[in-house]
């Protein structure tokens, strides 16, 4: 099994109820709805990623002003 951060569970947690609008965008727009699935806001290891896809081991990051 992966290297798994229990410390950044709550964070993710946090993280889907505010989402920044860019991910709302995306998630709201396109992924919620798209055959495969794809989870918010997972952590991986000591990282979250914004956007995972455990069926095509695809994982989306997207920037925004939170990163300025």
């Amino acid at each position: 099994m992966p290297y798994y951060d229990h410390k950044n569970v709550s964070l993710a947690k946090s993280m889907r109820k505010d989402m920044t609008p860019w991910e709302r965008k995306l998630w709201y727009r396109f992924l919620r709805y798209y055959d495969v699935r794809f989870l918010r806001q997972k952590t991986i290891g000591p990282f979250i990623g914004d956007f995972y896809c455990s069926s095509a081991k695809l994982i989306v990051e997207l920037d925004g002003g939170g990163h300025f």
